[in-house]
Parts: C-alpha cells; structure tokens; sequence
C-alpha cells in the first residue's frame, strides 16, 4: 500500500500558491502557480499523486486535511458530472477543469481518502504542507521551485504541468482597470514559445521589428536574424509567463515585465512592444538570471 499526504498552500489566495504530496524525503513532489487558490494546490497535490503513482498496481491512500478535497473527490463528484459541472443550487463547479483531470485519474484506480488535522504534528501532513509553502513562496518571490525527486527517483527529473488552472474569476468591477494579463503584447510574447511559431521565418518577421534586438541571459546581443535562426531549435520545455508589469511608455509603446520560468531556470524579462498600424511588434528584450 501506498500511503502519502497532499497538501496545498497560498499566499493570499487567491495569491502564489503551491502543492505537494509525500511519502518519504526519496518520494516526494512539489509545484505551483504565480495566482492559485488553497484548494487548487490540494487538489493538483492528489492528481499529480495520482498521475506519478498510475503504473504501480499498489492501492493508494492519501491523507488530506482538507475536507473540501474528500469530499469534492469522494462524494460529490459524481452528482456534479451527472448536472453537467453543476452544483445543486446550479451554479458552475469551481476548479472544474482539475476535477475533471482527477476524474479521470481516479478511474480504475484503488484509491481511499483519510482526513487527518492540519499543523497538528503529523509527519507526513508537516512534510507535504512545508513544501507546499515553499512552492508558493518561490512564485512570490520568483526564484526556481525545488520540485522533487518525484515517486520514482532515478527518472528524468520532474517537470512543471504543462497544463495551466485559473483561480475563480473575481466578481466585474466596472471601475477597476482591466489586468495586465488581457494586454494584446502578453499573448504576443506567449506566442514566441509556440510550437508553430518558432520554426515559421515568415511568422516570427511579422512579430519582431526590422530593429529587433535582443540583450540574452549570457550577456550576449543579437539582432533579428540572429534570434529568428536560433528559434529555429526545438524549445523542449515550454515557460511560464509571469506578468510583473504592462507599462505604456508612449503612445503605441508598451513595456512588458515578466518572469519566465521552467524547471531549470527563472529569468527576469523587459520585452518592448510597438504598434504600427494594427499590428504590435517587439522592438528590444533583455533577459537576466535570477540566481537561486
């Protein structure tokens, strides 16, 4: 039998937040978001458990201390399919995405839930939640996640999801600006890592200005033709875009600050953005390490 806490963690929550499940200090995981809620890291904490623990035929038991996840998991989650991701009162299930992630997980699987009292002395609740913390205080303060040696260790060392989940949208507020996350240059900037961009000469010219210039992490200066040649190779892993800042310097000209982050590195990034005509293109970045 497999036995391993899961435990959540956030810093305002919503706020940076963090999950980890733990059996032992050899067996353990732990990851994150930049904004992330507590029960979104305990439920991400059981379905990577889930999901790392899939090929042992062991039965599994996962020590929570949130009620909300034994629940969620154990009692009403077949009500809510059968409403379509409904509740009884038909509002949307929260977190809807994960727990269709865990549904899946869950299926086949021999899997028994216990609920055990939170910063109470229990070992591997402790382990789980200080890990989880550490995730989400590694989001605040953008330095690189120690993520684990993950169920087996030996394999390849383990990778943040490359599936992303929202915290519940706020209530509108007509008098609140719109966040920096909705500025056209923030998915611009994603589009740079996508896997039909990069190798597209014809798609990255119309993205980056006849002027581009790039100040990378090694100290180095490259032009537009340069940078476009070296996109060419195979990302590997896709970033995170952290958004710090969406600054308008002048008319059509926007800063964007952001952290990009993998699970080798974390870098600090200025990309500057210029509008001609309708189209946004990226005149300058600069790329600095962030030193654990």
């Amino acid at each position: 039998m497999i036995i391993a806490a899961a435990d959540g963690s956030s810093l305002g929550n919503p706020g940076p937040a963090g999950w980890c499940w733990y059996l032992d200090d050899d067996r353990w995981a732990a990851g994150g978001w930049a904004r992330g809620t507590n029960n979104m890291g305990e439920l991400m904490a059981v379905l990577d458990l889930l999901e790392q623990t899939a090929d042992d035929p062991q039965s599994l038991t996962v020590l929570c201390d949130s009620q909300y996840v034994i629940n969620a998991l154990t009692k009403w989650l077949p009500g809510w399919k059968k409403k379509g991701w409904r509740k009884a009162d038909g509002q949307p299930v929260l977190n809807v995405e994960l727990l269709k992630d865990l549904d899946r997980a869950l299926h086949g699987r021999h899997v028994t839930f216990e609920w055990v009292k939170g910063h109470a002395g229990h070992a591997l609740n402790e382990a789980a939640d200080a890990r989880a913390r550490a995730a989400a205080a590694s989001y605040r303060d953008g330095t690189p996640v120690d993520r684990g040696p993950g169920y087996r260790p030996g394999r390849a060392p383990q990778k943040p999801p490359s599936r992303t989940y929202a915290p519940p949208a706020p209530p509108v507020d007509l008098f609140t600006e719109p966040s920096p996350e909705e500025h056209p240059v923030v998915a611009l900037q994603r589009s740079l890592w996508d896997a039909d961009v990069r190798p597209s000469q014809e798609r990255l010219d119309a993205l980056l200005h006849p002027k581009y210039a790039l100040h990378d992490e090694r100290g180095k200066v490259a032009g537009k033709g340069r940078t476009i040649a070296g996109m060419a190779r195979p990302l590997g892993e896709t970033p995170d875009l952290e958004v710090v800042a969406v600054e308008e310097l002048a008319p059509w000209v926007v800063l964007l600050r952001y952290r990009e982050r993998t699970s080798a590195h974390v870098l600090l990034c200025a990309a500057t953005w210029i509008k001609n005509g309708d189209t946004w293109r990226l005149r300058f970045e600069q790329r600095t390490p962030i030193l654990p």
